[in-house]
């Protein structure tokens, strides 16, 4: 009988199935973070994502299956052609196993198709299109802090609500700007407004008097920026010149972030009203970390996209853990499985089509009077819930969602 029962166990152990070892490549987790280290968008992202990258990496453990995580970053210089030339390097010599940031959304898309090519991991942070998450989407690419829709969408109802019908637009010219454009065309059309006019701008202009009096010709009740970083920043400073607001036109802010604001100043950024994935003053949690990043980042807190890449290094490195291994396409369903519980966000989740989904907020610049300390620029008006902030999974027309 003794023998009969040795002879099933050792049946047991040969049919049981195989448990693959942990595996690393290489034998460390290489994260590049691609991001615009001294253009437009170095405020918002730069070297804060770098730092917000370490910092995830650090509060994991630095570790991942027993492995060293490794941080790197490099700058995108805003061209299409580098961010993807970096990203094949950075792949392909120096064995970088995930991607994340590209601030720039040509730049995003460019370096998502090089993933998808090379079987890496790709985490959009601070672009906008909708495209790296609908026609364009790849089974190892993430967009994971906001995009066009919410940006635009949730803004452009928010000021129509407020009385806003008629609209002109002044548009980054690049595919990023052209996205918030067409997200709030769609709202403004469907509710009932008018569009007056559109003007087209390059990047990182220093000029904006012939766009701005196009807008001011136009009489529209909204001047809406569809742009970012130093570009929103100067288009405000110069309406202000021209005196649009004097004159009426209300100016709201498709992509406007906490660096803008502070840049901008109170007084005059004073009553913009925009949307934004998360704020530094939000609870103890969201102060305590935002307290540790400004201690290393020169007593500045972490913008939305900054917490937001914290968020998905993070998602990333357990995502590892739970595969067992570092392989893009097993990591990559374990980070559309695990729900995301982080100082981002709660019960945020991701959907096949690689957007991570969660709650937004609509916030309003506060007035001088109102502020109380150097960062308290915001007043926090509504959240958005995460299944109104972002574009409804079968309207993107992502090859990976079934009908």
């Amino acid at each position: 009988m003794s023998r009969l029962r040795g002879a099933a166990a050792a049946l047991a152990l040969m049919l049981a199935p195989a448990v693959a070892p942990a595996q690393v490549s290489d034998e460390v987790v290489r994260i590049g973070v691609l991001t615009d280290l001294s253009g437009p968008y170095a405020d918002f992202a730069g070297p804060g994502s770098v730092l917000a990258t370490r910092m995830a990496i650090e509060d994991h453990g630095g570790r991942a299956l027993g492995k060293p995580v490794e941080a790197i970053g490099g700058d995108h210089q805003n061209k299409p052609d580098v961010g993807g030339a970096l990203a094949r390097r950075w792949i392909d010599t120096e064995r970088v196993d995930m991607i994340i940031d590209m601030p720039n959304s040509a730049v995003a898309l460019a370096v998502q198709q090089v993933g998808r090519e090379r079987n890496r991991i790709i985490i959009n942070a601070s672009a906008a299109s909708t495209e790296i998450t609908g026609r364009q989407c790849s089974p190892v690419g993430f967009h994971w802090v906001s995009d066009s829709y919410a940006l635009s969408t949730g803004t452009t109802r928010a000021v129509m609500a407020q009385g806003g019908k008629n609209w002109f637009f002044l548009t980054v010219d690049y595919e990023g700007g052209y996205a918030l454009e067409r997200g709030a065309e769609a709202v403004v059309n469907a509710e009932g407004g008018r569009m007056l006019g559109r003007a087209r701008h390059p990047l990182n202009t220093p000029d904006f008097s012939s766009f701005l009096l196009q807008a001011q010709a136009s009489r529209a009740q909204v001047v809406a920026l569809a742009n970012a970083g130093t570009d929103t920043i100067n288009a405000i400073k110069q309406a202000g010149e021209f005196g649009l607001t004097r004159q009426g036109q209300r100016l709201v802010g498709m992509f406007v972030n906490i660096n803008d604001v502070k840049a901008l100043g109170l007084a005059t950024a004073q009553g913009v009203v925009t949307v934004e994935a998360w704020y530094w003053d939000q609870n103890e949690e969201t102060r305590a970390f935002a307290r540790r990043f400004a201690d290393r980042n020169r007593g500045t807190p972490p913008s939305q996209y900054q917490a937001g890449i914290y968020s998905a290094v993070r998602h990333y490195l357990k995502a590892i853990e739970a595969a067992g291994t570092d392989e893009a396409m097993a990591v990559a369903a374990r980070m559309r499985e695990l729900p995301v519980n982080d100082v981002f966000t709660k019960n945020g989740r991701v959907r096949p089509d690689g957007r991570h989904v969660h709650d937004m907020y609509l916030v309003e610049v506060k007035r001088p009077e109102e502020s109380t300390g150097p960062w308290d620029l915001y007043r926090v008006l509504s959240t958005v819930p995460a299944d109104q902030a972002f574009r409804p999974l079968n309207e993107g027309g992502c090859p990976l969602v079934r009908p």
